[in-house]
């Protein structure tokens, strides 16, 4: 979202764009509609489709979550999220839910991990989401790390160290 004086900018990223503009584009100008009246200011409003949503880290804790409130097997839900996360290009993927798993009285948390995905490395690209399931037994937790690769490619050389000489 972007606001000047005079006008709103609003840009939806979605998976499915087809969905969000609707037929003849009529989701659209009633999204636009109710943004005016919002706002009080003209609405320019774009949809931006998401090229890969098998490695969005969103998108993912989110299809996991729809998932679990629809009561298909939590181990079930991350291990089809790690496949695919995988099978779309992601060098590494790590799927967490935490909670009353399966409505077992004792919360626990279970994770499940393919690939590498290097937390503590500064370089790394990797994408993080949160998302909460309301299930009948209360709220269960999905977190997902997508390591999408290096943010800076290796190839790039440093300048080597010259030796340099004082005379006394």
């Amino acid at each position: 979202i972007e606001r000047d004086s005079t006008s709103v900018h609003v840009t939806i990223h979605t998976a499915k764009p087809g969905i969000v503009i609707g037929r003849k584009g009529a989701n659209v100008k009633e999204l636009r509609r109710q943004i005016q009246i919002l706002t009080g200011s003209t609405v320019k409003l774009d949809i931006a489709e998401i090229k890969e949503p098998d490695i969005d880290a969103r998108l993912v804790a989110d299809n996991i979550a729809g998932q679990l409130e629809r009561r298909i097997s939590h181990r079930r839900a991350m291990q089809r999220a790690v496949q695919q996360a995988m099978r779309q290009g992601a060098k590494g993927i790590k799927v967490m839910c935490a909670g009353r798993l399966s409505g077992v009285e004792m919360a626990r948390r279970e994770w499940m991990r393919e690939g590498r995905v290097p937390a503590q490395t500064l370089r790394a690209d990797i994408d993080f989401a949160k998302a909460e399931a309301l299930t009948t037994y209360g709220r269960i937790g999905v977190k997902v790390w997508v390591y999408r690769g290096d943010a800076v490619p290796e190839e790039v050389q440093q300048p080597e160290a010259m030796d340099v000489y004082v005379s006394e």
